[in-house]
């Protein structure tokens, strides 16, 4: 009976302080009372509960971040440097809120997609940072364009990289051009798509002016499609053309040839007196000094003003012409309202 006493004395006394005993302190044979061990598997489990909870709670803005926002890890991953990445990111962050943050990676992809390695698709967005901007599926349809003008693999990614500012044209702008080179100056398919290469920035001129050039050369110069598209005229303005021409026809060595297209001298190519620096164009086709030319530039300069003013005079009377006419026949018209009103 003593014993039994004993006993239970010392389990209550045990139960009471088994929270200062580790499993080895209170018995060797690792042994705990059944209310320990289900205390002790009930916190362990409810603070893995908690755990688990809080790691899923920590995770689930990662996995619902959109694909849109950028990170340096995400570049990093891309190929791109520390540095490059970091320009990138930088370069997003100046136009954080508009669309650059919303089509930043969808351009990334499609200019990797391209075959573009890191480094050109950086330079390609130092150039236009408009491409941010442009949503995936207008880039898609404007490099499926490009290809069905004739750009193959590889001049297609060297035409992105020299003008990146291609992408960011429409497509029906690009058709318009490519139209216009065909029917209003009879380029040639591969002619054309020589051009878009050549001289890209076509695309964003005003196909007034680029006609009044065409047409400046073929008729007042006497030269063919061909040598158009070998001198890459349509890189150069229209002044510096005109300017250079009519130095070297004033000297006598340029001639506007008859309707046979024949001329009395030799006239010079147009890529070896346009394609050359200022220089070389002096010293070995016009034959005379930098002042010469100099002073000859602001002559042609005033004469080009004196031409703009006259043109604008006559356009101007034409138009109050136009005026006067119409107001006659609103005067005429009037009359005979009038008097068929008063005949019934």
């Amino acid at each position: 009976m003593g014993t039994r006493v004993a006993v239970s004395q010392v389990l209550r006394w045990t139960v009471k302080n088994a929270s200062a005993f580790s499993p080895i302190q209170f018995g060797r044979c690792h042994l705990q009372p059944l209310c320990i061990r289900r205390f002790c598997s009930s916190t362990m489990q409810n603070n893995i509960t908690l755990q688990s909870a809080k790691e899923n709670h920590e995770l689930r803005p990662l996995a619902q971040k959109p694909d849109s926002e950028l990170s340096l890890r995400s570049l990093l991953d891309m190929g791109f440097t520390d540095t490059q990445a970091e320009q990138i990111c930088e370069s997003v962050s100046k136009f954080r809120g508009g669309g650059f943050t919303k089509h930043a990676l969808s351009s990334l992809t499609t200019l990797f997609g391209l075959g573009l390695n890191p480094t050109s698709v950086l330079k390609v967005l130092q150039k236009c940072p408009e491409l941010y901007t442009v949503k995936e599926s207008q880039l898609q349809q404007r490099i499926g364009n490009l290809r069905k003008v004739g750009f193959v693999e590889g001049s297609l990614q060297r035409l992105v990289v020299y003008y990146p500012q291609i992408l960011t044209v429409p497509v029906k702008t690009i058709k318009n051009v490519v139209l216009f080179l065909r029917e209003k100056c009879l380029f040639t398919v591969q002619q054309v798509t020589d051009i878009l290469r050549d001289s890209p920035a076509i695309v964003q001129e005003d196909l007034g002016q680029v006609e009044y050039k065409f047409q400046y050369v073929y008729f007042r110069m006497g030269v063919k499609q061909a040598e158009m598209v070998k001198s890459r005229l349509f890189r150069f303005k229209l002044d510096e053309v005109r300017c250079r021409h009519c130095f070297l026809e004033r000297r006598g060595l340029y001639e506007t040839p008859d309707k046979k297209g024949q001329t009395f001298i030799i006239n010079p190519k147009l890529d070896s007196f346009l394609k050359v620096a200022q220089d070389t164009f002096l010293t070995e086709v016009a034959k005379a000094s930098a002042e010469e030319y100099s002073v000859f530039q602001r002559l042609m300069a005033r004469e080009w003003q004196e031409e703009d003013r006259h043109h604008s005079r006559i356009e101007a009377d034409s138009d109050d012409e136009e005026v006067e006419e119409d107001e006659d026949d609103e005067e005429t018209s009037g009359k005979s309202g009038y008097r068929k009103q008063r005949k019934t």
